[in-house]
């Protein structure tokens, strides 16, 4: 744009001293198509809208079509654009898709390509530059850039049965020693009606054959909640096999959550402490057990964005989830750290009568010495090396 108004101004001065009619022509016409161009890229910049589809969860291996519509609302034409949407290299390679139209008076156009989702995480589809101008190429100025979007990519899910993992199902009776609980669906016997006991209670038929008033005598029974604990702490894994195992233990964490939800069905939960790109910041993430599918999909979106971070005690997020569980609950540990401070917790949450299972993801220190100690507070550890583990695990 410099360079164009110089060359009116050497004109204008040329026009002025050699008093020729026809530089000063030429100063009006390249000053017209100036100003009209002007005036048309500040109304084409207005004009211009972007829109954005695409399913914003997915599993990996999934393909992803993306499609980017531009639209004109003006009646000018749009001579011409050019689009550049940038890619995560983990969803395509290379990261960018790009791409020139035009668009006339009150027209749009999708633009279509697709994503690959190879790995779980949280990513974004754009920004996207848009470059336009006009016809002439006189006036160019800054691109147009579009916000992006985002994709969550789901952590792969395993069959539990593979992991031979005990798991507690709605048709295993689970007795209790302290009859904090009662399952109505297992009695166990009749008694004598209490003043202050229900109607509901009322065993009608046993009533009649008696020729007074019984009521259901329910088994005592322990909480069918799980919560999963998940160790993402950078010093609870060996280095050198960080990445790997972070992300082995993501796997393990969202196949339980699935199996214990879809399968059992029976609440499950969740506690972890990670880096999460969404508020980008620590964060620690205490689901409650429900049983919903959108409490699963909820626990899935947490472990896709999951991050290792650093500065965090695994331990106290245990003493600070078992608070909000009820009585008898399982906690299931995933971690990579089978020292001593783990044994003292699995005495700690023992003592307050939970079921606890371990599961060691490519663990630093000796397993069967651990395996032993553990064993002694009735503890299962479990531990895997590599996704194949869980694959081929019976």
């Amino acid at each position: 744009m410099k360079s164009i108004v110089t060359y009116m101004v050497v004109l204008l001065v040329a026009a002025v001293v050699l008093r020729i009619d026809f530089y000063v022509a030429i100063v009006y016409l390249f000053l017209a198509i100036y100003l009209l161009s002007r005036l048309w890229a500040q109304r084409l910049r207005q004009a211009l809208r972007a829109e954005r589809h695409f399913e914003k969860r997915a599993f990996i291996g999934d393909r992803v079509p993306v499609s980017l519509t531009l639209r004109n609302i003006s009646w000018l034409p749009i001579p011409w654009i050019t689009a550049s949407e940038t890619l995560p290299v983990e969803l395509a390679t290379p990261p960018f898709h790009q791409e020139a139209l035009a668009l006339g008076p009150k027209e749009s156009q999708t633009l279509h390509y697709e994503v690959r989702c190879q790995r779980r995480g949280y990513y974004p589809i754009g920004p996207v530059r848009l470059q336009m101008g006009d016809l002439l190429g006189v006036v160019k100025h800054n691109p147009l850039q579009v916000e992006p979007s985002y994709l969550t990519v789901y952590p792969r899910i395993i069959p539990l049965q593979h992991l031979g993992l005990p798991t507690r199902s709605p048709l295993v009776a689970l007795p209790a020693r302290s009859p904090l609980f009662e399952d109505p669906s297992r009695i166990m016997g009749v008694r004598d009606y209490k003043r202050g006991d229900p109607p509901k209670r009322i065993h009608w038929t046993a009533t009649a054959r008696a020729g007074r008033l019984v009521v259901k005598n329910y088994q005592p029974a322990i909480a069918r909640e799980t919560l999963i604990c998940l160790d993402m702490s950078e010093d609870s894994y060996a280095r050198g096999e960080l990445h790997s195992a972070t992300e082995l233990a993501i796997i393990v964490a969202a196949s339980l959550a699935h199996h214990i939800i879809v399968e059992e069905r029976l609440p499950v939960g969740l506690a972890t402490e990670v880096w999460d790109p969404l508020p980008r910041d620590q964060v620690r993430h205490l689901l409650p057990p429900r049983t919903e599918r959108a409490h699963l999909t909820q626990i899935l979106e947490v472990l896709a964005r999951a991050r290792v971070t650093s500065g965090i005690s695994f331990t106290n997020l245990l003493r600070d989830a078992s608070l909000e569980l009820s009585w008898g609950s399982t906690m299931t540990l995933v971690t990579g750290r089978g020292d001593s401070a783990l044994l003292e917790s699995l005495l700690v949450l023992r003592r307050a009568s939970f079921a606890v299972n371990v599961i060691l993801v490519q663990p630093r220190q000796g397993f069967a010495e651990l395996r032993q100690h553990a064993s002694i507070l009735g503890v299962q550890l479990h531990q895997i090396w590599h996704e194949h583990d869980l694959e081929t695990w019976r």
